[in-house]
């Protein structure tokens, strides 16, 4: 996968995280995004070793899983690796790839620096985490 800018941003709009931002910050996270392959079963992320950086499928997926248990499973758009760019704190759980799995990758700092300037990305992450969090205490109930 070796996509230009331009694809980048065009991954990055389709990703609800990114709605509605600004063309001048979809185009500057487009230029700091990096590109990463894995291959069935490949570990993305690691429990327990401290996350730098947030990760959005474009193609494959992601089963996510911490100890024993799984999570979730994650496809084409959906992104994860949120809370560790956050908090700075260990990975609260692993990410395997399920197939071929191609994923755009925002370094903390980079991610950070946009959420300091640009509101619209902040209520969406807020959005998101809600909706995660929301579901997790749905999952507790049952």
């Amino acid at each position: 996968m070796a996509l230009t800018t331009q694809e980048k941003r065009t991954q990055l709009e389709r990703v609800p995280l990114f709605r509605d931002c600004s063309s001048e910050v979809l185009d500057r996270l487009a230029d700091v995004t990096s590109e990463f392959a894995f291959a069935d079963g490949a570990v993305v992320v690691q429990q327990g070793q401290v996350g730098n950086g947030l990760y959005i499928i474009v193609s494959g997926g992601v089963r996510i899983v911490a100890g024993s248990d799984e999570l979730a499973r994650l496809g084409a758009g959906d992104f994860f690796g949120e809370l560790s760019v956050i908090d700075q704190r260990p990975r609260a759980a692993s990410a395997y790839a399920t197939g071929a799995t191609d994923c755009l990758a925002l370094a903390a700092w980079d991610l950070m620096a946009v959420l300091e300037q640009d509101p619209r990305l902040a209520v969406n992450l807020l959005k998101e985490l809600a909706g995660r969090l929301r579901a997790a205490d749905a999952q507790l109930r049952h």
